[in-house]
């Protein structure tokens, strides 16, 4: 409360719900024939078109302008930008040809490794929250709620939303929250390299964060956090081999810290942050 005294999370996150529903609802009324996983491809695809769109309305805006100010400071800054901003419309493009043919990207690295997570194990699936599923498996006896978007359509789900109610549901049984997601990396770093942390994992701006951390604050619930480098680029475009091999990596990370931060019979929700595109249920 005292870093939110007047509720505006919550106002932001009514109106980016709004925004979410009525641009779903538009491309439903554009491909009425479309199912639910092909309705979120095709939001995503969407959402491509308009990153490009913007793209080439910024460039035009520049290159206008300084054409007719006559000043050649303008276009000097759009020439000197250009390599980053063909760099980016490249990535939409190899975007728009994932989505299209339902290939995992570099954002879903965090939904991969709660899905190699309860792969082959016997467990109970149930939505928590919109786009959202829990899937609940033991772990060298401990219960664990493992949370991710539901694929393999493109989604993200509501991470924030389902670990709150989540914890609102056990109570005093949760004993640690864990929360793997992509986070971006800087020139130079490498692609795959996975850091240990703590705290809450989720990209966005901020919603799902917060909602998190607020709840394991009233319940005293350590966070634990675990994110693969990759560039923006990568995010958005299918996933390479290194981010997958990460996914692998982080899994082990992931295991030893449960073993050691919660005790047999004891209870932990493990998070899966990104887009689920190509990555089915399993």
């Amino acid at each position: 409360e005292s870093m939110d005294p007047y509720g505006i999370v919550y106002k932001l996150e009514h109106i980016v719900t709004t925004w979410e529903d009525s641009f779903e609802e538009a491309v439903r009324e554009l491909c009425p024939k479309a199912d639910g996983d092909r309705a979120k491809t095709l939001t995503n695809l969407v959402e491509v078109a308009r990153g490009v769109d913007y793209i080439y309305r910024i460039v035009r805006h520049y290159y206008l302008l300084g054409k007719k100010t006559a000043n050649i400071y303008l276009v000097l800054q759009l020439q000197m930008l250009m390599p980053q901003i063909m760099e980016i419309a490249d990535a939409y493009r190899q975007a728009s040809h994932a989505f299209a043919h339902g290939q995992p990207i570099g954002d879903g690295v965090g939904v991969l490794a709660v899905a190699k997570l309860v792969k082959d194990l016997e467990k109970k699936t149930y939505e928590i929250a919109k786009d959202t599923v829990v899937q609940e498996v033991s772990l060298d006896g401990r219960r664990l709620l493992v949370l991710r978007a539901v694929g393999p359509g493109g989604a993200v789900g509501k991470p924030g939303e389902g670990v709150r109610k989540l914890m609102e549901a056990e109570g005093e049984k949760v004993k640690a929250i864990i929360t793997i997601d992509a986070g971006l990396k800087l020139e130079g770093e490498e692609t795959g390299k996975i850091v240990e942390g703590v705290g809450v994992a989720v990209g966005g701006i901020g919603i799902d964060k917060y909602k998190i951390e607020e709840i394991a604050k009233k319940r005293n619930v350590p966070l634990y956090a675990f994110v693969i480098y990759e560039s923006i680029a990568e995010a958005i475009t299918p996933m390479r081999e290194s981010i997958a091999k990460a996914a692998d990596k982080v899994l082990e990370k992931v295991k030893a810290i449960i073993r050691e931060k919660v005790r047999e019979g004891e209870t932990a929700i493990v998070a899966g942050i990104g887009n689920s595109i190509g990555i089915g249920m399993t």
